[in-house]
């Protein structure tokens, strides 16, 4: 065969206009495609506080799903609220009440039209003692709250580690279109070493990215203190 002659089976090379408008279009499915998982199904998110202790704990990595409640543009404050609404006792990430631009984590106790309060080292809804085997320690039998009455498209949310979480009982009620979402798996929990002038890690609070890239080496390092035990946890 002579070099002027073409091999039948042999495919013609696109022009690089072609080539570099197909890779165009391809990236444009991928961003796009991303954008809408991260916007309306699921996002990551990282425990950064003690609030929510035993069942949360600091360093705990979370799948988090937005199908249904939240849907928003992604590094935008826009966002739109869908129709599906948290259970009584259900964990919810939301925007925070008194800070919007830091999202929080509680647990709902109190739904629209209940009557909540807190006293003797309790909590009391629509004048039932509430049994919570998921606190992590008995409340101050002291604090007294309420009672107050969860107006409509409101929730009373409160954190598991009642004596170090700042929730419903100081902000007040949560208000329907601030929920994101709801957990649905740990994937991954990392046990950092503690800040400098702290008591405890600030590697996972907003803005300290420089301490979470060490706490990622840290635990790579020291597999030791990834906690095993909590990756792949469902809720």
């Amino acid at each position: 065969m002579s070099p002027e002659q073409k091999d039948p089976g042999e495919e013609t090379p696109l022009p690089f206009k072609e080539r570099a408008k197909r890779e165009a279009i391809a990236w444009a499915w991928i961003i796009g495609v991303f954008l809408v998982i991260y916007s309306a199904i699921g996002q990551p998110r990282v425990i950064p506080s003690a609030s929510m202790e035993d069942t949360l704990l600091i360093g705990d990595h979370l799948l988090i799903s937005r199908l249904g409640y939240d849907a928003g543009l992604p590094l935008t404050p826009w966002h739109v609220t869908l129709w599906r609404n948290p259970k009584r006792l259900q964990i919810v990430i939301f925007r925070g009440v008194e800070d919007p631009s830091q999202d929080l984590v509680k647990r709902v106790i109190g739904m629209p039209g209940d009557t909540v309060e807190v006293r003797d080292g309790a909590v009391w809804v629509n004048g039932q003692r509430q049994v919570e085997p998921y606190i992590k320690e008995p409340m101050d039998r002291f604090q007294h709250y309420g009672p107050v009455t969860v107006p409509p498209d409101s929730y009373f949310a409160m954190g598991d580690n009642r004596n170090d979480s700042r929730d419903s009982r100081y902000w007040g009620f949560l208000p329907r279109r601030n929920l994101i979402g709801v957990p649905v798996m740990t994937y991954l929990s990392i046990n950092a070493p503690v800040s400098k002038g702290s008591s405890e890690t600030t590697a996972w609070e907003p803005g300290h990215i420089g301490e979470r890239f060490e706490a990622y080496g840290y635990a790579l390092i020291h597999p030791s203190h990834i906690r095993w035990k909590r990756m792949f946890h469902f809720f």
